[in-house]
């Protein structure tokens, strides 16, 4: 698990920082948006400090298709029949922690287009 200093996530991933938790494994953790956007709003990251979607390559896109087995998992364990998901790649995009993370939305309409 290679982490960054001075990323909020890497610190939450480490337990500096606590963390309302769905789910955790070897590859990701999941947990609750501390400023949710939906009345189901969770957070799925990489444990290993990837930047953005920007930053996946060869070495470490199994940690993106694994987040993303995860998040179907946590949502029907949730009983989420419709959900979005997001994840913003850098700052004019939206992206204030620059730690890959895949934002999971549910529990009222989502509109297009959104932003």
């Amino acid at each position: 698990m290679a982490t960054q200093e001075n990323c909020l996530f890497c610190s939450i991933i480490q337990g500096k920082i606590p963390a309302n938790k769905v789910y955790e494994d070897e590859v990701c953790l999941a947990f609750y948006d501390i400023d949710p956007q939906a009345p189901t709003h969770f957070l799925v990251i990489p444990k290993t400090h990837i930047p953005s979607c920007a930053g996946v390559n060869p070495d470490n896109e199994g940690v993106v298709g694994h987040i993303f087995s995860v998040i179907a998992r946590v949502a029907e364990g949730l009983g989420l029949h419709d959900f979005r998901v997001v994840s913003n790649c850098g700052v004019q995009a939206g992206q204030s922690v620059p730690h890959l993370h895949f934002h999971v939305l549910s529990g009222r309409d989502m509109t297009w287009p959104p932003g």
